[in-house]
């Protein structure tokens, strides 16, 4: 009897292991195919975004390119007088516009792909205070260099101690025979931190300053009230006076200048120039999701060639609204 009882439950105890592994079976066989599923998924975004990425990278050259076209039609229409103004074609900046509307040719595919938005303005880095004048400048006018610094910061309240030290970590940088202990050479307003001025600082001098590769020059033309107090050595009320008079006519010369204001020194109307040489070009490409900007340092050359010198994505490829 016994025997029997136990004939009868060995069929179901195999029944059931029979069950478990099947279960065990189904639910390994499920978590590999999500596994692979979540392994294509991420194959494919990573795919999307490198696409984005050289999409983007392909239409902010173009856009660059599109804006030295502009600067060298601009140095063409000067006709043996340079003059630097922001009443020309080249200080308009882009409004954000979709990229099929400057490919209205093909009309056939304007709606096809993801939705893009290109935006940009070009700005005069001579407008700005060049920091590569502290060691760039001929000895007996470094010190005079400093001076319009210091001057600077007390303007845009930043402490005046800041220009001695970029002063000396710039020249320490340069140094010919700088030790393997010397700081980086910044070349960007962003990178000032690498001589130890603090990001506040950096952010405060950013709209009033730049590192170019040669001395250079404060564009009278172009120049905000403060950096022309300080390159000037200027008060309040002569700067403004300035800006105000290019706003209707821009200055020719610097002898025009003089005119305007009999009090300006030799060494003030020797602090500025009417043309420039070198610009920024930023780029900002909304590509479906994603936003990448860049900013360019290009030069314009004599013989009407326009050099780029440097390029930064100053914004990384990212989600809008992430």
């Amino acid at each position: 009897m016994r025997a029997l009882h136990l004939a009868h439950r060995r069929p179901r105890q195999q029944r059931g292991a029979a069950l478990l592994t099947a279960m065990i079976i189904v639910t390994l066989v499920a978590t590999l195919a999500v596994a692979m599923v979540w392994q294509q998924w991420r194959a494919v975004q990573v795919e999307a975004a490198e696409r984005a990425r050289a999409q983007s990278a392909w239409i902010l050259s173009g856009a660059l390119d599109f804006a030295r076209l502009i600067l060298r039609e601009d140095m063409k229409s000067d006709k043996g007088q340079p003059v630097t103004a922001l009443t020309e074609p080249w200080a308009t900046p882009l409004a954000e516009s979709r990229l099929s509307t400057f490919l209205a040719a093909d009309k056939a595919n304007a709606d096809d792909g993801p939705e893009a938005f290109l935006s940009g303005y070009i700005v005069d880095a001579q407008a700005r205070y060049n920091l590569r004048n502290l060691v760039n400048a001929e000895r007996p006018k470094a010190q005079a260099e400093l001076e319009a610094l210091t001057r600077l910061c007390e303007i845009i309240g930043v402490e005046t101690g800041v220009a001695a030290r970029i002063a000396n970590g710039l020249r320490d940088a340069t140094a010919v025979n700088a030790t393997a202990s010397a700081k980086l050479e910044p070349r960007t307003v962003a990178q000032l931190v690498w001589l130890g001025i603090d990001t506040a600082t950096v952010q405060a001098l950013q709209p009033y300053v730049v590192l170019l590769d040669d001395f250079s020059k404060v564009n009278v033309n172009t120049a905000s009230k403060e950096v022309l107090m300080a390159a000037m050595a200027v008060d309040s009320g002569s700067a403004e006076q300035l800006v105000q008079i290019r706003q209707r006519t821009p200055f020719k010369s610097t002898a025009e200048v003089g005119k305007q204001n009999a009090a300006l020194t030799a060494d003030a109307l020797g602090a500025i120039v009417v043309n420039s040489s070198f610009f920024e070009v930023t780029g900002r490409l909304r590509l479906a999701d994603h936003v990448l900007t860049e900013r360019s340092l290009v030069k314009r050359e004599a013989n009407q060639q326009i050099r780029v010198l440097q390029r930064e994505r100053i914004a990384s490829l990212e989600q809008v609204g992430s």
